[in-house]
């Protein structure tokens, strides 16, 4: 389940957002200068590649931890720019005025969301498993 999980949230930053944004609405948008575009492949590639990293680390390496916390600087990374984007002139609306939404909630919110807290989850679980049984072990 953990892995699942995990790879859940990977599979979101990984796969979905670059499918999602190698198009015109993002990497072929007219309307964006070169140099934006630019720091959109940067981040769909490094984020494609911490999620193959993150991938070998849970299903080869049995590494949870590292993985977890990896994936949550990742969606939590978006989640903060999502929240302060009104400081920056940020928006997740397209030019035209639509945007992506499921049950009136922004894609991306929700998505990264529901993963960042699972994997949350995740982590605080392991780390009281690891509490109890250095615990056991003292006695």
């Amino acid at each position: 389940m953990k892995r699942s999980i995990i790879t859940f949230s990977i599979l979101l930053y990984a796969i979905v957002v670059p499918f999602l944004e190698i198009n015109e609405t993002h990497v072929f948008n007219p309307n964006w200068t070169p140099h934006v575009r630019i720091h959109e492949v940067w981040q769909l590639i490094t984020n494609s590649g911490i999620g193959l990293l993150c991938l070998w680390l849970v299903w080869v390496k049995n590494e949870i931890k590292i993985s977890g916390i990896l994936s949550l600087l990742v969606t939590g990374g978006f989640l903060i720019a999502f929240m302060l984007q009104e400081f920056y002139g940020g928006s997740m609306k397209y030019l035209d005025g639509s945007e992506k939404t499921l049950l009136g909630i922004n894609i991306g919110a929700l998505g990264f969301g529901m993963a960042f807290i699972l994997v949350l989850y995740i982590l605080m679980v392991e780390r009281l498993k690891g509490t109890v049984n250095r615990t056991k072990n003292d006695i």
